[in-house]
């Protein structure tokens, strides 16, 4: 073991900030240390937005909280005490960018091919790369944070707060801050359930599923905040009842991206 892993290791969701401003040269850091995440063929086909602006960080909160009511998730009687986008002193949104690759093809006058999936593929695991080096490095400062899938409940309303242009998509939010909260660490999936060699095994392993189960109940019924009776497979069914946003087909559409 060593200080990184130890780190790695440490990750909370932290929704709860201290009425402390980020350091602007910790910002600057924490910018830089995300544009060093490996890209796809050195393209490099992301971009940050930071929003600072309060009304506009209203108005995705307001984004955030319809997933809850939606779902009707038991956050969703302390979405006022939550607001972790509104309280937190950095809320960054990263974005999957085509939309300069095509500029500069534009600019050089040479022919370039933005819209297609793989690229889309791309793009998209380059935002996520940059999203975890810069999430990683604010933890190094003794910052934490919390992602935010939810902005894709309603991703065209991001598009028009923010300007966001064709051939430009938000992929997730993450909000930042000292922390104000002890958070317990959630137990991972055994390694023998994710771990593959040489190929694939199929074979459902539920005897350690099963123990599992037992961890995350005895997880949620001891953790200081949000204590719930519940495994990890009965949550399964809640989540994937239905299609996740199934408007983000015709919304990447939109945007200029083919299928």
């Amino acid at each position: 073991m060593n200080e990184t892993i130890n780190l790695l290791q440490s990750h909370r969701s932290i929704r709860q900030f201290q009425n402390k401003e980020i350091e602007v040269d910790k910002i600057k850091e924490i910018i830089k240390s995300a544009q060093f995440a490996s890209t796809s063929s050195f393209l490099q086909a992301y971009s940050i937005i930071r929003v600072k602006n309060e009304d506009t960080l209203r108005e995705i909160s307001k984004i955030r909280d319809e997933e809850l009511l939606s779902q009707r998730q038991p956050e969703s009687a302390a979405i006022g005490n939550q607001n972790y986008i509104i309280s937190a002193p950095l809320f960054l949104i990263f974005c999957a960018d085509l939309h300069r690759l095509r500029s500069i093809g534009e600019y050089k006058k040479f022919d370039v091919k933005v819209g297609n999936v793989e690229l889309l593929i791309s793009a998209t695991v380059d935002a996520s790369l940059v999203a975890q080096n810069a999430m990683i490095a604010a933890e190094s400062l003794g910052i934490g944070g919390v992602y935010v899938g939810a902005i894709r409940n309603n991703p065209q309303k991001i598009c028009e707060l923010l300007n966001i242009p064709t051939y430009v998509y938000p992929v997730f939010g993450m909000s930042l801050g000292y922390p104000d909260q002890k958070v317990e660490k959630k137990p991972r999936l055994p390694v023998e359930v994710i771990y593959h060699e040489d190929k694939y095994n199929p074979v459902f392993n539920s005897e350690e599923i099963e123990k599992y189960d037992s961890i995350i109940s005895d997880y949620y019924s001891k953790r200081t905040t949000n204590r719930k009776d519940t495994t990890w497979t009965q949550q399964i069914p809640k989540k994937l009842s239905q299609e996740w946003r199934p408007f983000m087909k015709d919304f990447l559409e939109s945007k200029g991206f083919y299928f």
